[in-house]
This record gives structure tokens, sequence and C-alpha cells, in this order.
């Protein structure tokens, strides 16, 4: 029978016992039940469920892989998982048929958002003292959700199974600093033997002020220099930016320290920027797969007062649709900079 294995401060089963840290930040290893991936692409979730009213509050992120096993590893939280299953297969954007023993479904059937990702062999994280991640009571995140994407399985056929994941350092000690993560990226199509821009921005419409101090780059193959900025537009609609991460998302994809950290203000804009290169006689889609393509660039922050944003994720049609430029839609832009490194 399959079980959602339990975060808690004390578990009696051997298995789920967190590591202690010290006094107050504890380790729990959210990681992969030993599943056996058994074709390329494939994405799998497994859950965790929350302890009903308890508020914890994560300050850390220690992965457990290898980018010869993972291509990439998302943590999401969910109000309620995709499954009820042990694990599933989560590949959304995926074309392979599905195994016939595997259920599949999102990997969160509803209050989806994303927390923390991982590629390229990046290393440990914590974040700033005073902040953290809440979870459980009093927010929306009921479950964790950990989706791994095996890019080759070739490793797995002779019945190796798998455990990668992430250890997650957490306290109950409340955090004055409430973090959050905000997805930037597009979809959209790379025209063949190209260089292309795949561009998005939001304004901040919640009267909120966030406090930028991490990000994250991420693309496949073709990306050669992601950009992220905050645009504050003056009272003569003129945009004024400043440059937040700037990244060959080809290296370790961890988050690093932004470049800038004023606070973001209600009606401020946030923008990304992915330069891609083609070297390919096809045009390139936006997909889950190797050979397709991404274009994200995750900004982690903190909130004084408050919660969190409401909003998770600022996504765009992308090329040909979307530009920064269509229709004067922003203006001053640092065309040179966002483009190179």
């Amino acid at each position: 029978m399959d079980s959602v294995h339990m975060l808690r401060i004390i578990i009696i089963t051997v298995i789920f016992v967190p590591i202690i840290i010290c006094e107050q930040v504890k380790k729990y290893p959210l990681l992969m039940p030993n599943v056996h991936p058994k074709h390329d692409e494939l994405y799998l979730c497994t859950p965790i469920k929350v302890v009903p009213k308890k508020s914890f509050y994560i300050v850390g992120f220690e992965p457990n892989a290898t980018m010869e096993t993972a291509h990439h590893i998302l943590l999401y939280g969910c109000t309620t998982p995709g499954s009820n299953k042990s694990y599933w297969d989560c590949g959304e954007m995926s074309a392979h048929q599905e195994d016939k023993d595997i259920p599949r479904a999102s990997p969160c059937a509803s209050g989806s958002h994303v927390l923390y990702a991982w590629a390229r062999d990046a290393k440990k994280f914590e974040v700033p003292d005073g902040v953290g991640f809440q979870i459980g009571e009093g927010t929306s995140i009921h479950y964790l959700v950990l989706q791994v994407h095996y890019a080759h399985t070739d490793k797995f056929k002779g019945g190796k199974t798998d455990n990668s994941g992430i250890f997650l350092m957490y306290t109950e000690e409340p955090r004055n600093k409430l973090a959050g993560v905000l997805l930037l990226g597009t979809s959209g199509v790379i025209p063949p033997n190209s260089i292309t821009h795949m561009e998005s921005d939001c304004r901040l419409v919640e009267n909120k002020t966030i406090h930028p101090f991490a990000y994250r780059t991420h693309t496949h193959s073709l990306g050669k220099v992601v950009t992220g900025y905050a645009i504050h537009e003056d009272e003569n609609k003129q945009h004024q930016w400043t440059l937040l991460g700037k990244r060959d998302p080809l290296t370790p994809q961890m988050f690093y320290p932004v470049l800038n950290k004023d606070p973001v203000h209600p009606g401020d804009i946030l923008a990304a920027r992915c330069t891609m290169e083609s070297n390919r006689n096809t045009y390139t889609h936006v997909g889950a797969t190797n050979m397709d393509e991404m274009c994200n660039f995750y900004l982690m922050y903190y909130v004084k007062e408050g919660t969190p944003l409401d909003m998770k994720y600022c996504f765009t049609p992308g090329p040909p649709y979307f530009y920064w430029d269509k229709e004067n839609h922003l203006n001053n832009i640092p065309d040179k900079e966002a483009s190179s490194l």
C-alpha cells in the first residue's frame, strides 16, 4: 500500500528520523523512494505531508544528487499533491508514452509554486539569518513535492535504483523574514541558426515590498546568458533598470547572491532575458526534454512584513510573440548588457 511520508519533529520510524544539526535546526531527507527509472526524459515526483497544525521554516537545502544521474530537481510547495501515491510520473510537458505501471499526474493538484531548484552539480544553499520559507499551519503549503528529471537512464538498466533528492534544513523557531520565490520564464520558439532573445516581465501589483537576496538561471544547451532586472518606472514613464543577476546557464545552476539588494516596491517591474544561440537546422521549442529548451530566472526574496507574494510565476508567450520592446512596452532597454557576460 502506498503511503505519504510526513515531516515530523518526532518520528518513531528509523528511516525518517530528522538529523539534528544544532539545538534549533534539523535536517530532513526528502528523497526518491529508491525508484527505478526505465526510460530517458522521465520526470518522477514524490510527496511528503507537512504535520497538521504545525508551522515549520525551511532555512537550507542540501542536494543529494549529481548531474550524472539527474538533469534537474525541483521542490514544489502544494496545497494538495498531484497524486496520493508514493511516486508518480509528473512529466507534464513530455510527449513520451507513459508507463502502464506508474500513474501520471502534475506535481501539484492545487496551490503549486516552486520553493527551490537544482541542476548541474550545484552546491548546498542556506538562506540569510532570520529568513525562512514557512510551510504548514498558516500557509497554503500542506505538502512538499520533490520532482526529479532523469534525462538519461542507461545507468539504471541493470536494475539499479535511485534516491536522489534534497536534505531540508528546517526549524520550528519563527523567522521574522518570510521567503518566497518568483519564477520568470517564457514559452516560444527558437528559429534554426539564430540568436534569439526570450523575454519576460511582470509588474508588482500587490502592496508588498520584496527584498531580493538570491537568483538562479536555467536553460538547456542553447542558453548563453540569462539576466534578471528590477525596473522602476518614473513619473515620465521612463524605465530605470537595476541588474539583479547575470549568469552563463551552463555553469552550476545554484542560487547565487543577487548583484543588488535594494528593495523592489509595488509598481516596479521584474524582468528576465535568456539569450539563446542555435546552430541547429530545425526549430527548437520550449519543452521538457533535453532537445527542447527552457528560459527560467528564479528570484528568491523575503518580506519583512506579512506574507510573500501571491504571484509565484511570471510567464510570457516568448518569441516570436513577445519581446520587451514590442509596442514600446519597455524603454531604455540595456540591450548589450542584457545579452552578454
